[in-house]
């Protein structure tokens, strides 16, 4: 194995609707209603393929017009749904940096929100390349994404491992011929990775 392939969100970045909008709601269960339903991850991931900020909560607002005024919201509490880095997962990446592997990073992500974590986080010039969803048109697990990120990134896939949480990405990635591993906890993700003789 030569190269690392990364998601950003829930692996390295802890990213979750909830951290914004859990004030607005008086229990946890009208709170789940509202993540999995109104800003559901299907509505999320229209955002992440390039779908306008703007004309996505319109057009959900007429879905739920109940909820327009925090669907509203969701420009302005962005920044808060991004709580910081998952620590123990970032010094798996600055120890695979050291020992000189190539690091990317393939992700689900807006093109109008990714400059607020790029503009946080330094570690993500640690990646010599990043595909953004948002830039393509086109996000994970669409075959297309990884075929692309593969080409650009100049990847070979029998020697890349590819890191996502979520078990339809990585089977998209297996899909493409990557080593995909599915990220559930850094400690996990440094023991597979040790198995494969990277740390």
């Amino acid at each position: 194995m030569e190269a690392v392939l990364f998601d950003l969100g829930k692996v390295l970045l802890d990213w979750d609707p909830r951290y914004f909008y859990r004030p607005f709601f008086a229990d946890e269960r009208a709170l789940e209603h509202f993540v999995h339903r109104v800003v559901a991850p299907e509505w999320i991931l229209e955002m992440d393929a390039g779908k306008p900020a703007a004309r996505a909560i319109e057009e959900r607002a007429r879905l739920f017009p109940q909820h327009a005024a925090l669907i509203a919201l969701w420009p302005r509490g962005w920044p808060s749904m991004l709580r910081g880095e998952i620590a123990a997962s970032v010094a798996i990446l600055a120890e695979l940096r050291s020992r000189g592997h190539r690091l990317y990073a393939l992700t689900n992500f807006s093109t109008e929100t990714f400059p607020v974590a790029r503009e946080r986080h330094s570690f993500l010039a640690w990646f010599e390349d990043i595909v953004v969803s948002g830039e393509h048109g086109l996000v994970k697990p669409d075959p297309r994404i990884y075929r692309l990120a593969i080409e650009r990134c100049r990847l070979e896939p029998a020697r890349t491992v590819f890191v996502d949480d979520s078990p339809a990405n990585v089977a998209a990635g297996a899909e493409a011929g990557l080593h995909s591993l599915r990220f559930t906890a850094p400690e996990t993700l440094r023991t597979e990775l040790v198995a494969l003789g990277m740390l």
